[in-house]
């Protein structure tokens, strides 16, 4: 096996997840550079590595040691400890300190820090406040230390173990020790496999009941990111069998204990014996109480006159509406759960309309709201009435977590409409229903043939399949839908139909015929650079969105983010974080809700400022300034491309979507419409037919397995009318 020594001059690339790095090697008395790769966590910038392993010759980027066992060393010498300080591992010590630090006190520096660090005082420019901050952060590090050697012995990564210790403090290898799978329950970031690896290495056999039942409720939380809320017991052992590695008799053992100690559910839904996590199935069982409840409750808003309401209503927004909008429009004044669901340009804005305007004239008491910011914000820009999110709505609890919002602390409204309902979650939803009043009227409006949540369910589709809950569905395209060729291509591929394919310069929709996925690439990079630019005057980076089927590959949302970071936006300041480059003015998504900062998995906005002394930067969304330091970083992604689905709930003035065989696996029919739907002045696709023709012939999307349907076919035994005074009202 060859050896090979010398100190870090840099990072190109580390994985969180995995650990795998790309590092350049300066050895001595060598005068370039050498590329060593491997599974190297907790290296910096600085430090002196003795690697063990081979050298191969990679076919692009020539020459590099494959590493296959390290050990790391403080650095000794003065350009070594300068490089491990600007790696960012003391907080309020930066590029810019770092060397006016050691260019004063040399090979002394981490000495003077470690024992005499009111000595900083001496350097020039540096302040009581960033010695106690640099004084601070170097005793935390050595608190960790003994966790970090621990962990990293472990071969876990010095970022987890900064969140463990975060989380578990002096008792974290105890913690540890006593139980590694409560990592992939209690700490972000960290799932059961890395939690698995950990135990594994710590003895813990393969049949262990804590490893066997660890590893049920990750396969379950694991379903439940692909939008399952339950699933069959027969599916489930198979997929719990390949992870574990263990019979299944032993995992249905543990299911029976899990069961009875209430972590888990076993049922029925659909029909089939199934299983669930317990806080899905009691957010399901939530649900259907709870839409009950409001469907029994008595409703305070007094009824009218709804005929008279209607012709009102008209002269009102001086229009007439169709037929299906007026059975809509009577429904929602009559029902007290009533759903409104219909593609583009099927008036559902119209309908709000006539619904708010009837509804003010008997109640102040109206409440809007939408699943996301930029919905919110479009159902304001409708209606011109404030319209909330509805975690806003619901008030987060920071102190207990949850909401303050609750079955104690009702909203305060009379009548709620909720846009965009297809995009709302199981949890979610049971959070919301929990804090309706009893006497309240719900409306839920939203197109029930795009994407259902990100999180798990599909709470829309459910409550309309149940037939206990009043829908009205909009098929009707109306005129100014008629004169878009993005709402006609829409409802023909949701209809399983091709959209009208010849190019026009002059319409806000074309197809693109391009094979090769470099040209797609180079082409989208055109396009999005100069010609939609100089055509219709959008911003290439506000104005024009990227959404692509799938992650991986040369026209996925990893190298498209690559590829236009470098093309709309170059910078000379670079951070590399979590395996990620960001810089000042990338556009970035939230990709978790975080309660604390008031920002939500999907907002997008702009890195404004990046401080690298104090190890943070700072986002503009929508006008809301977020701070974050480097550590969080992990909660933001870059965002010139992002999949249909994060960006769900969001419009953009342009849309470009590769449409191409290489994604074949994820093109489904009300995916491709869900993405077209995100455009408002122009959508193009590029790709083949071949491609679009498999997406509009794949109907049967992925399918989610919910037990929502059934139980609240139980819950709600069958409708009701209203009973309450009868007004007119007064134009």
């Amino acid at each position: 096996m060859d050896q090979l020594s010398g100190y870090i001059e840099n990072i190109v690339f580390s994985s969180e997840e995995n650990g795998f790095t790309v590092a350049r090697l300066k050895q001595p008395r060598e005068k370039d550079l050498t590329t060593i790769t491997g599974t190297m966590p907790g290296i910096n910038p600085g430090e002196t590595i003795h690697c063990r392993g081979k050298w191969k010759h990679h076919p692009k980027h020539g020459r590099q040691f494959e590493v296959e066992s390290y050990e790391l060393t403080a650095p000794v010498d003065v350009l070594g400890i300068q490089k491990y300080l600007e790696s960012g591992m003391v907080k309020g010590i930066g590029p810019i300190y770092a060397k006016r630090i050691v260019e004063f006190f040399g090979v002394e520096t981490l000495k003077i820090i470690d024992k005499f660090p009111y000595r900083l005082l001496e350097v020039p420019g540096i302040g009581e406040k960033r010695v106690q901050q640099i004084e601070t952060c170097w005793d935390e590090q050595k608190s960790i230390r003994r966790v970090m050697i621990f962990l990293q012995s472990h071969k876990v990564s010095p970022s987890f173990a900064r969140k463990i210790f975060k989380t578990y403090g002096e008792d974290s290898i105890e913690k540890v020790t006593e139980n590694p799978y409560a990592l992939a329950r209690d700490i972000f970031g960290i799932g059961f496999k890395t939690a698995d690896q950990l135990a594994q290495n710590m003895g813990i056999e393969k049949d262990a009941s804590i490893r066997i039942q660890a590893g049920v409720e990750y396969v379950l939380w694991e379903l439940s990111n692909d939008g399952h809320v339950c699933y069959p017991i027969e599916l489930f052992l198979k997929d719990a069998e390949a992870i574990l590695e263990v019979a299944p008799e032993k995992i249905r053992q543990e299911i029976d204990t899990l069961d009875e100690a209430k972590r888990i559910v076993k049922g029925e839904a659909n029909k089939e014996p199934s299983i669930w996590i317990r806080p899905l199935f009691m957010a399901e069982l939530g649900i259907a109480r709870e839409l009950k409840r409001i469907h029994d409750g008595e409703c305070s808003i007094r009824s009218v006159l709804i005929d008279k309401a209607v012709e009102w209503a008209e002269e009102k927004l001086r229009m007439r509406f169709a037929k299906e909008q007026k059975i809509a429009i009577e429904k929602s004044l009559s029902e007290k759960l009533h759903v409104v669901t219909g593609g583009p340009g099927t008036g559902k804005s119209t309908i709000t309309r006539a619904i708010l305007s009837i509804t003010s004239k008997l109640t102040d008491k109206i409440t809007l709201a939408a699943p996301t910011g930029r919905a919110a914000k479009r159902l304001s820009e409708i209606t011109y009435k404030k319209a909330f999110t509805i975690h806003s709505l619901l008030e987060v609890n920071f102190q207990e977590g949850g909401f303050k919002r609750n079955k104690d602390n009702p909203l305060k409204c009379r009548l709620l409409i909720i846009d965009e309902a297809s995009m709302i979650d199981t949890q979610l939803m049971y959070h919301l229903l929990k804090a309706i009043p009893d006497e309240t009227r719900v409306i839920f409006i939203g197109d029930i043939d795009q994407l259902p949540s990100v999180g798990p369910g599909t709470v829309l589709k459910d409550l309309i399949e149940s037939e206990r809950i009043s829908v009205t569905r909009l098929k009707h395209i109306f005129r100014q839908g008629r004169g878009s060729r993005i709402v006609q291509s829409a409802h023909r591929i949701n209809a399983g139909y091709f959209p009208e394919l010849s190019y026009d310069a002059e319409s806000d929709f074309n197809f693109l015929e391009i094979e090769n996925p470099e040209e797609i690439l180079t082409r989208t990079v055109s396009l999005i650079k100069k010609e939609i630019p100089q055509k219709f005057g959008f911003d290439p980076i506000n104005e024009i969105q990227v959404l692509s089927p799938m992650k991986r590959g040369l026209i996925g949302i990893d190298n498209f983010n690559h590829i236009l970071q470098k093309e709309l936006n170059p910078q000379s300041m670079q951070l590399l974080r979590m395996g990620r480059i960001f810089q000042p003015q990338d556009k970035v998504m939230q990709i978790r809700n975080n309660y604390d900062k008031h920002v939500y998995n999907g907002d997008v906005g702009r890195i404004q400022e990046m401080d690298l002394e104090e190890q943070k930067l700072t986002v503009d969304f929508d006008g809301k300034t977020v701070s974050y330091d480097f550590s969080e970083l992990d909660e933001l992604m870059l965002a010139y491309a992002v999949s249909i689905h994060k960006y769900q709930g969001s419009e953009c003035p342009c849309v470009i979507i590769p449409v191409h065989v290489s994604h074949f696996k994820l093109l489904f029919r009300n995916l491709l419409y869900t993405g077209l739907t995100r455009g408002k002045k122009l959508v193009l696709l590029l790709g083949t037919k071949k491609a679009l023709a498999i997406a509009i012939n794949t109907d049967n999307a992925q399918k989610r397995y919910t037990g929502l349907r059934e139980l609240l076919s139980e819950a709600i035994q069958g409708q009701e009318s209203e009973k309450s005074e009868t007004i007119l009202i007064n134009p």
